[in-house]
């Protein structure tokens, strides 16, 4: 609910806190715990002591990664003090390590069918999902879904919110990942070998949570691209901004008075506020934004309708397609038969959720466009990107060939007849 709208410092200028946030009281202790916890096979001589410490490291490797993926999730929100965690948002990452792991075996499924056919091509799939494996972690943290994680569409929309900074993310998390190995080799010599065990794990689990407190700043960092509610107290740690204008001062006043209300289960008033300052600031998508969000809360299901026509207009308007769609989807999922009334703004959005990469979504934006908008000039636009739509991503040039038929029918010398004609020139006629 709380959003921030003054600038938050890139990543590179905080490397120190990354560093230090393991060090804080309750991550440290935890992670001195579970290192320790290698030590349980020796104490359970009634086991066999191999089978005890493949279950013992395999369970800390859970623990530690839960723990992680906790640290990322809070820090995209904005949270980055582990005594400000809250313990009530614990579903959200209690599963995502399985899921990633199932990442992992699908992408190791895909390299092994590539390799069969070519290992140079193998090499570069490895390479193109190494360095694409921090957008996938974001996409997981942001989604909570492993199937949206496999969507390269989704995978490089994160890549492009970060823009050229992806770059120096991918290289400090390369160095972390060996910065474990680097401190054993320099301990080593330094410690008693029945250390030597608990001293991996703690350099593991102390490495591990650095990138997790790290990817958690990046999204937070990008946190409007990324479409990610901030909770109460985000950026607490940060030095406020050298200058606040009074509206940002009256929009964070409010954006926190509405959040408490929501965290108190007081959604009737949190509404009222919601409603009454985007009724004073039409203009204003951060109001409309919150007002939004707060009657999702709520069974006003027309209300949330006649907003969302006005919330998604200025949305495109500003060109942020991305929250557009999903404003829109919002309203599809309690209304079915939602549809905006005018034809630019349906076709602007159909074109939002094509670059997406929601073929889907841009078909329903899309049904009946023609009854819907009886002679609009922008009918032949809607066929063409239907057509598009059907032929690059659903790969049925065989339905894309009556909406070609219907333009050169209709509207045989106009430029999306054209388009739609060299899109299928090489598809063959049924």
């Amino acid at each position: 609910m709380v959003a921030r709208s003054s600038a938050v410092k890139p990543f590179w200028h905080r490397l120190n806190k990354f560093f230090a946030f393991p060090f804080q009281a309750t991550p440290v202790a935890y992670a001195l715990f579970l290192a320790f916890c290698s030590l349980l096979p020796e104490v359970l001589f009634f086991l066999p002591r191999v089978f005890m410490w493949v279950i013992v490291e395999l369970g800390i490797l859970l623990a530690a990664s839960q723990y992680g993926f906790k640290v990322a999730v809070l820090g995209s929100r904005g949270i980055s003090r582990a005594r400000d965690f809250p313990s009530r948002l614990e579903d959200e990452w209690s599963s995502l390590p399985w899921k990633l792991f199932g990442v992992f075996v699908v992408q190791a499924v895909v390299l092994g069918v590539v390799a069969s056919v070519n290992s140079k091509l193998a090499t570069a799939a490895t390479f193109v999902f190494s360095f694409l494996l921090p957008a996938t972690v974001i996409v997981l943290v942001q989604s909570g879904s492993a199937m949206r994680s496999l969507n390269p569409a989704a995978i490089l929309g994160v890549v492009r919110v970060i823009g050229a900074p992806y770059l120096a993310l991918c290289l400090f998390l390369f160095l972390l990942s060996s910065g474990a190995q680097v401190a054993l080799t320099l301990l080593l010599p330094l410690v008693s070998l029945w250390l030597l065990v608990p001293l991996f794990n703690f350099a593991f689990i102390y490495f591990g949570w650095v990138m997790a407190s790290l990817l958690g700043y990046v999204m937070y960092q990008h946190h409007e691209g990324l479409d990610i509610d901030l909770l109460p107290g985000a950026g607490a740690d940060e030095a406020p901004p050298e200058r606040r204008s009074p509206e940002q001062i009256a929009r964070q006043e409010t954006d926190a008075l509405v959040a408490e209300l929501v965290t108190e289960g007081d959604i009737p008033a949190a509404l009222d506020i919601a409603y009454e300052d985007q009724r004073l600031r039409p203009n204003d998508v951060a109001a409309l934004r919150r007002y939004h969000r707060v009657l999702l809360m709520t069974d006003k299901v027309p209300a949330l309708i006649e907003h969302a026509k006005r919330f998604i207009a200025l949305l495109l308007q500003q060109e942020s397609g991305t929250e557009a769609v999903k404003a829109w989807q919002d309203c599809r999922t309690r209304e079915p038969a939602f549809v905006l009334e005018d034809a630019g703004q349906t076709l602007a959005l159909a074109r939002a959720a094509w670059r997406t990469g929601d073929a889907q979504a841009a078909l329903a934006m899309l049904r009946s466009f023609d009854k819907r908008f009886r002679g609009h000039a922008a009918i032949p636009q809607a066929y063409e990107l239907i057509a598009r739509v059907l032929t690059q991503g659903m790969n049925r040039a065989d339905l894309a060939r009556p909406v070609l038929a219907v333009l050169e029918e209709r509207y045989p010398d106009s430029e999306p007849t054209r388009e739609v004609r060299w899109l299928l020139r090489d598809q063959p006629a049924a």
